[in-house]
């Protein structure tokens, strides 16, 4: 994998923890020479991640729409950002620069990223590896649900599977390199419905 796009958490959350790992997540994939792609802000998990990255002297590509550059909360030491008009074009192009996704703790907006990027994958419109980084167990509920949605009938559990989880980033990034996207479509044929 040469570059992976990290969604999370404009905010640092209330445990150190949080930050401390989104600092060593950033200094790894630097270290391994996986260029990150990340949101192009300087505040909170964002801005924590690119930190870690530059500090090894990674590469950093932000990607930020027009209305929040106007914030001025622009990152100023990536190694580029890439300014769009919207929210939608810069998931896009976030997707477009990537060879997989990882997703830390956040708020609406990164499980929103996170689900249309999983969602992108079950519907084949891409076959990289997402994976969760579940930092003290913060996505534990979440895990839960999508168990539940298996259990319930209304998602495959190879479309479950595809979904790559882990406390810890060696074995995360392990499991993504790893990964081969499933072969089974995400239709129901009409003779089911």
């Amino acid at each position: 994998m040469k570059s992976i796009t990290v969604f999370c958490g404009s905010s640092f959350g209330s445990q150190d923890i949080y930050k401390e790992q989104a600092f060593l997540l950033g200094q790894t994939l630097a270290k391994q020479d996986i260029q990150l792609i990340y949101g192009g802000a300087d505040v909170g998990l964002m801005g924590t991640i690119a930190d870690g990255a530059l500090a090894e002297g990674g590469k950093v590509i932000g990607v930020l729409p027009y209305f929040l550059q106007s914030k001025e909360i622009a990152h100023k030491n990536l190694t580029e950002l890439i300014l769009v008009e919207t929210m939608h074009e810069r998931k896009t192009k976030m997707n477009d620069l990537c060879n997989g996704v990882i997703v830390l703790p956040g708020g609406y907006g990164t499980l929103e990223e996170f689900f249309e990027m999983i969602t992108w994958a079950q519907l084949g419109l891409h076959k990289k590896p997402i994976g969760v980084l579940n930092i003290d167990g913060f996505y534990d509920d979440l895990i839960k649900l999508v168990q539940t949605m298996v259990d319930k009938g209304f998602l495959k559990q190879v479309n479950r599977d595809m979904l790559l989880i882990s406390n810890t980033i060696e074995e995360l990034l392990e499991k993504m390199k790893n990964y081969q996207a499933p072969t089974v479509g995400k239709w129901i044929s009409k003779e089911k419905i």
